[in-house]
């Protein structure tokens, strides 16, 4: 196999790897309803006991509080207390622009909830009523923060609980503080829970083609970041660290994240539950001790609802710059990341950020890729006298091995001497595509002309036309495969992959593009250099 053919060997398999788990996620076999819908159930390691809720399936709507930052629109039910809709002001829709993004929706058959209640008997759940004084509340003026209170009450326990949303300035964190007064004469296990309710399918404006990470996750110190996806819930198959004294629980997608943020050193449980009805719950139970007789207390956890913008998560929470997930290439995305970074405050423009990298490391990587295309070229120049031998000796595959084996020998050349230089490149490439895939810092972010926004396809396929005909190119100037099939394969390939990159963001596609044509100049350079080397050596073309 020939140094080309290797390449879109390798490219074509990752390309159907992507188109793989995208079936998956598409494919996923129906969820089943069960009977009821039970509160989380705390387990013996939090030595709390449990408590059920009303059994009843959608979201009730009661009172509501509607809060406007400069950052978030939300809305807040009494019912429950749930943040019920929560919209990202700077962000915008991918498939329409004139919309504010929704992370969290208020949808019967796609909703998307942040939820907490009380374990216990005779506790508020998320399915407990609350008083809300209802309302528009905004952070107007020079505030730095907003809060909206809710309480909830029990004459007949004396038990008092205020849950209180508190709003920040330019900040995508809401504290959610709840405050429990005991004025009964029984003291009261305090053992409060942390939870998202979301439906399973992906946003709104994802591509088949390409697949990103949909559903929880979880972080602790000793197990790192666990994705758990929707169908291994539905199985019973999900496996996370399920107790810790640390970490946190959240709901990952393409470009942004929520979490629940409790304060280290708190003995925790995590946990997740399929609802039916194609919804699924993750969420963190705490052990906050108990209560006597006419004592409080408070406690406060932190959610975290926004973009996936690597220097924000780092200096939220430990281990969750992780929800921007750039799989098994972590290492190496990170630096390629920063670098793009420094590049963008440069110039001012993602796009143009995006060409002066991929030149960076072409030329960082030039040795390597030379090394491959020599061995190419010399193949090349090998491809007369290789279908003349193909012609002699017929069907004989021995006898022809052997003399294709004495001509590598005699002219010096490895047939494979170029594979190992161009696998070195391959994790770099990769780690680059996963980087300005994941980059929710490019959402919105214009390049030139008709490229308004570098994270949604090509609206006019210029870009994408392009990088087919560069393939096309490529294939060209390659050695050709003797087998006619395997030639008209090799033309093939770059169409289907011109058919794929139209769904692709606009970015990546200029990644690739832009490469390509790099690829084609220092190929083209190559080849005449070892052809003008043979013309000296032989004295003949």
């Amino acid at each position: 196999m020939d140094n080309q053919r290797l390449i879109l060997f390798i490219v074509f398999s990752f390309s159907l790897l992507l188109l793989w788990e995208a079936w998956q996620d598409k494919h996923a076999p129906a969820p089943i309803a069960p009977a009821t819908v039970s509160a989380p159930t705390p387990s013996q390691a939090l030595n709390a006991p449990a408590a059920a809720a009303p059994a009843q399936a959608g979201f009730a709507k009661g009172q509501r509080a509607q809060v406007e930052t400069d950052v978030l629109r939300a809305t807040i039910d009494a019912n429950g207390g749930d943040l019920r809709q929560l919209q990202l002001l700077p962000y915008r829709e991918t498939e329409d622009k004139n919309q504010v993004f929704t992370l969290f929706e208020d949808n019967r058959t796609r909703p998307y909830l942040a939820q907490s209640g009380l374990v216990g008997k005779d506790l508020p759940t998320h399915r407990s009523v609350f008083q809300l004084n209802p309302g528009i509340y905004r952070l107007v003026g020079g505030a730095a923060q907003l809060e909206v209170p809710l309480v909830w009450n029990d004459p007949a326990t004396g038990v008092r609980v205020e849950k209180t949303y508190v709003f920040k300035r330019g900040s995508y964190q809401i504290a959610v503080r709840t405050r429990v007064i005991n004025n009964g004469s029984q003291p009261v296990e305090l053992t409060p829970y942390y939870q998202f309710t979301r439906h399973a399918e992906a946003p709104r404006g994802s591509s088949f083609f390409l697949h990103t990470y949909t559903g929880p996750a979880f972080y602790t110190d000793a197990m790192k970041f666990q994705k758990v996806a929707f169908n291994d819930i539905q199985a019973g198959k999900a496996e996370f660290e399920k107790t810790a004294n640390n970490g946190w629980v959240g709901m990952v997608q393409h470009h942004f994240v929520s979490a629940w943020l409790p304060e280290e050193s708190v003995k925790r449980e995590y946990y997740t539950r399929a609802l039916g009805d194609g919804l699924y719950s993750a969420g963190v139970i705490l052990a906050e001790g108990t209560l006597a007789p006419g004592q409080q207390k408070t406690f406060t956890v932190p959610l975290y609802a926004g973009p996936q913008i690597q220097s924000v998560l780092e200096k939220t929470a430990p281990g969750l710059e992780h929800a921007r997930d750039y799989g098994w290439l972590t290492p190496l995305a990170y630096p390629i990341f920063w670098a793009l970074e420094k590049i963008e405050r440069l110039v001012g423009n993602w796009g143009w950020a995006i060409i002066i990298l991929t030149i960076l490391l072409k030329l960082a990587l030039y040795p390597l890729s030379a090394a491959g295309y020599k061995s190419m070229a010399k193949m090349k120049k090998l491809t007369p006298r290789l279908q003349q031998l193909k012609e002699t000796f017929g069907d004989d595959r021995a006898k022809l091995h052997q003399a294709m084996a004495e001509m590598y020998k005699t002219e010096k050349i490895n047939p494979l001497g170029g594979c190992l230089p161009i696998l070195v490149q391959i994790p770099v490439f990769i780690a680059l595509y996963w980087v300005l895939l994941a980059a929710v810092e490019m959402r919105g972010a214009p390049w030139l002309g008709w490229i308004t926004d570098l994270t949604v396809p090509d609206p006019w396929f210029i870009l994408p036309i392009v990088m087919g005909v560069t393939s096309i190119l490529q294939v060209k100037l390659n050695p050709q495969p003797m087998d006619p099939m395997q030639a008209k394969i090799m033309m093939i390939m770059p169409v289907a992959f011109t058919v794929m990159f139209v769904f692709f963001p606009a970015g990546l596609v200029l990644y690739w593009v832009v490469n390509n044509i790099l690829s084609i100049a220092q190929q083209w350079a190559i080849n005449k250099q070892v052809e003008g080397g043979g013309k000296t050596a032989s004295g003949k073309a």
